[in-house]
C-alpha cells in the first residue's frame, strides 16, 4: 500500500499518520481513522481545546490562563 506522503507499507502492517490517524493496509487498500477523541461540552466562552501533534491530545484550557485546565463532560472520537 502506498500512503498519501508516497510511502509503502506491507500488507498487515499498522502506523500512525502524521496527522494522528490510526493506519493499516491490507490486500484491499489503506484505512486510517483518528487516534484521537475531541473535547465536547465544556464552557466554550471561557475555555479553548488545543491539540498537541506530538502526543494526539486535545487539552481544555482557560483563554485568559492556559495555566488551567477547564473541566470537559464528554469526549467525541
Amino acid at each position: 500500500c502506498r500512503d498519501s506522503d508516497g510511502e509503502l507499507h506491507k500488507f498487515g502492517s499498522r502506523w500512525r499518520d502524521a496527522d494522528c490517524n490510526d493506519c493499516s493496509c491490507d490486500r484491499k487498500g489503506i484505512g486510517c481513522c483518528s487516534s484521537y477523541a475531541t473535547p465536547v461540552g465544556y464552557e466554550e466562552e471561557k475555555c479553548v481545546s488545543i491539540f498537541n501533534k506530538e502526543t494526539c491530545t486535545y487539552k481544555v484550557v482557560e483563554k485568559d490562563d492556559h495555566s488551567k485546565e477547564c473541566p470537559v463532560h464528554g469526549w467525541v472520537g
